[in-house]
């Protein structure tokens, strides 16, 4: 039987192809919303942050209003009146927002935690476009209680709230209004010299209205992040050029961590480590790191297990996040030739550089070397990975990218055969993708081709995949398919599986009722079907469901599936027990269940899911998944997630009940000062585990933390492992003016 794709899979490919490039040539004259203008004008003296509007530059700067709804329709101005200034000098840009209420109402804010839930919140954020491209930028805002929202742009609308930079703002509340006022270093961001256009938006979120608005008029069936409807702001001289700017960020840390199940001594830590961003210019960057911890950064929610592949789990290590988009954005959600996570992975990091940036208005560079220590407990050698991605821009939003990935291991030579038989020598991957954007955003699209290089593994290593989306105001249809050699190898990525093909159709349709509670209903149908590779059946899925979104922005959904699974390798049902089901067994199940998002302007917010229906071997599987939240508003936000699973299978394995509990507490004094306590007890893991975070942002993107985290066996109720860290960073601005250095701390 053949092995590879046949003549008509590649015809398929060939097709998507072409429709993704011709798809490109509709470019119109001017983007969308280029009519809309704001000027921005020299402040004459610097403006004091402190939300009152008593400066002088606000009474002379031009103003954006007249904002328009976005929800729950997108036909008319907003109900709620929103005001916007802007000006600049020499070291900032500045920016004001006069959020009016509805009558003397409260606000709705979660807590002041950094980057609140958007939904959830009265907030204001703007989208800046500083290269007016279409497609990559920076967010800033904040909710009406002051808390900051912060974040990289990527794929002409996705914000990436993991990154972090150097800024400040206040916010001001009275009885009609709430006001808001930031200052963003021109350090902090990137952009091309000598340019005075960039494009912009501005969106409010007003819980209590029932409204989203914007100033640019944003079509509904797109966030308001979308950059390819921003408007334009219009410099009266370009912002100023980028000086050498070197931020220096070393940190200090000291811990204690002891491991109670093995009855090991208590270990002591105290590490000093440092990293460094170097402005090469305006809108190229390179940062440097040595001997880096990430022991601060906030763990990750786990969930319930009951797949046969891998989880994933996002990155947050601020030092891989910066245009974080030309790196981890090749691929698809489950198919990514590189995933920074692989890299210091229980591991320590020794040092690592990384260049990314814009060099003109059409190619952005990307480049990264990270070194790693080895582990002699597990005859792990040292490793090196170097990461290279260029993107060239073409037509108006899409672009192509090339990747190349390279994991070195080093001394290679001196490892015994059996460490060589788990640790390859190198492994190496090319990808080649293309981005379609159309210029109103209504079709996007991918396609792609990867192959890897490994010792030992030849042929059937290569992946070729594409997509292609076209969303409007009532139809969602999507195309997607993948096919994934056998012996494809990606170390540095995430690839779940290998050896399959796959095509996955989707169709949504919205019906928009005149009157009434309900705001927009409609089905959607979804198919997945996976092959191997001589396209022979192995697992394939029907999904219907059918979606009621309503005026106070609440959702109920109800669905039905049908799946059919033939195992690739034996497979544990439970992830728990370990007995597994024969490679080769066919399992098939019909299943259903239902879903409801509470309104996000309730004190008492919550989600339910439930699932209903069969399981591998004629079993059963049922399923309910909570979470409910309720706000002291704004000091105490209280979390509680709750999935139950209960599922019913023949010996040996039987009856299996799970239990994923996990309560959180966010108490924020100020907008600089934060609590939190999580509580994960996972049945499934066997394992209750404690994380408490205390920080102090006492200057801007400079921190105190305090870390205190606990495992525990639940039955009988034991300690496993203790650990307790105090880390302080600091950002030091250092200025680079000719030949002198000023040092601003």
């Amino acid at each position: 039987m053949k092995e590879y794709p046949t003549k008509g899979l590649k015809r398929l490919i060939f097709f998507i192809l072409c429709a993704l490039i011709l798809l490109s040539f509709k470019v119109s004259a001017q983007k969308n919303n280029a009519s809309y203008q704001l000027r921005i004008h020299r402040a004459a003296i610097p403006v004091k942050i402190d939300g009152l509007m008593e400066d002088s530059a606000w009474q002379e700067a031009d103003s954006a209003c007249n904002f328009y709804m976005v929800l729950p329709m997108d036909t008319s101005y907003a109900r709620v009146k929103t005001e916007v200034k802007m000006c600049y000098d020499d070291h900032n840009f500045y920016l004001i927002a006069i959020c009016h209420k509805i009558q003397s109402r409260r606000y709705y804010v979660e807590s002041l935690r950094r980057d609140f839930s958007f939904l959830k919140n009265d907030n204001f954020i703007v989208f800046i476009d500083t290269f007016n491209d279409l497609t990559n930028g920076f967010s800033f805002g904040a909710n009406a209680a002051g808390a900051q929202w912060d974040g990289s742009m990527y794929e002409g609308g996705k914000v990436d709230l993991n990154w972090d930079n150097k800024w400040t703002s206040k916010v001001k509340n009275d009885e009609d209004k709430w006001v808001f006022e930031m200052a963003i270093p021109f350090s902090s961001i990137r952009y091309k010299n000598g340019v005075k256009t960039w494009g912009i938006n501005f969106s409010r979120n007003d819980l209590g209205a029932s409204e989203k608005s914007s100033w640019a008029p944003m079509p509904r069936q797109f966030p308001t992040a979308s950059l390819a409807h921003t408007g334009n702001i219009l410099w009266d001289e370009p912002p100023p050029p980028s000086e050498a700017n070197i931020s220096i960020i070393p940190y200090f840390l000291g811990g204690i961590s002891k491991d109670h199940q093995n009855k090991t001594l208590a270990k002591f830590k105290d590490e000093v480590g440092v990293d460094a961003k170097v402005a090469i210019n305006s809108s190229l960057n390179l940062d440097l790191t040595v001997n880096p911890d990430f022991s601060q950064v906030e763990i990750d929610r786990q969930v319930t297990n009951l797949d046969r592949y891998e989880l994933f789990f996002p990155e947050k290590r601020q030092f891989f996040l910066e245009n974080g988009d030309l790196f981890a954005n090749f691929g698809y959600a489950s198919l990514r030739p590189f995933f920074s996570r692989r890299i210091g992975l229980g591991v320590p990091i020794d040092y690592g550089a990384r260049l990314s940036g814009r060099l003109d208005k059409n190619w952005r560079i990307g480049a990264m070397d990270m070194q790693t220590g080895s582990l002699s407990s597990i005859n792990l050698p040292a490793q090196n990975f170097t990461v290279a991605a260029i993107q060239r821009k073409v037509f108006s939003r899409s672009n192509i990218g090339v990747m190349f990935i390279n994991k070195q291991s080093l001394h290679y030579n001196n490892l015994s055969d059996s460490a060589k038989r788990v640790y390859s020598e190198y492994n190496r991957n090319v990808a080649l993708e293309y981005n379609l954007a159309s210029p109103n955003n209504v079709w996007t699209g991918k396609a792609m081709a990867m192959k890897s290089f490994t010792p030992g593994k030849q042929n059937r290593d290569l992946v070729q995949a594409a997509n292609l989306q076209y969303n409007s105001r009532k139809w969602l249809l999507n195309w997607q398919h993948e096919y994934v050699g056998k012996n494809y190898n990606a170390e540095v990525g995430y690839v779940p599986r290998n050896g399959y093909f796959k095509i996955n159709p989707q169709a949504a349709y919205l019906f928009f009722p005149k009157a009434g509670s309900i705001l927009s209903h409609g089905p959607k149908l979804v198919y997945l079907l996976y092959t191997n590779e001589s396209l022979r059946r192995t697992d394939d899925e029907e999904y219907l469901s059918y979606n009621l979104n309503f005026r106070d922005q609440s959702v109920l959904s109800g669905w039905v599936s049908h799946d059919y699974v033939e195992l690739q390798q034996p497979f544990d049902p439970t992830n728990f027990k370990k007995d597994t089901l024969a490679r080769g067994t066919q399992h098939h199940w019909q299943a259903f269940g239902a879903n409801f998002t509470s309104t996000p302007e309730s004190l008492i917010t919550y989600d339910v899911s439930t699932r209903f229906g069969g399981y591998y071997a004629n079993g059963n599987r049922y399923n309910v998944i909570a979470n409910i939240g309720y706000r002291f508003q704004p000091f105490v936000s209280l979390a509680l997630n709750v999935s139950y699973d209960h599922i019913s299978l023949p010996a040996p394995w039987s009856l299996t009940k799970f239990w994923l509990v996990g309560p959180r507490v966010d108490v924020t004094m100020t907008n600089k000062l934060f609590f939190t306590t999580f509580i994960q007890y996972n049945e499934q893991m066997d394992n209750i585990n404690l994380n408490t975070r205390f920080q102090w942002r006492y200057k801007p993107a400079s921190d105190l933390y305090l870390v205190y985290t606990d495992n525990y066996l639940p039955v009988p109720f034991l300690v496993r492992n203790r650990a307790f860290m105090l880390k302080f960073t600091y950002w030091w601005n250092v200025k680079v003016v000719r030949k002198n250095k000023e040092i601003e701390i």
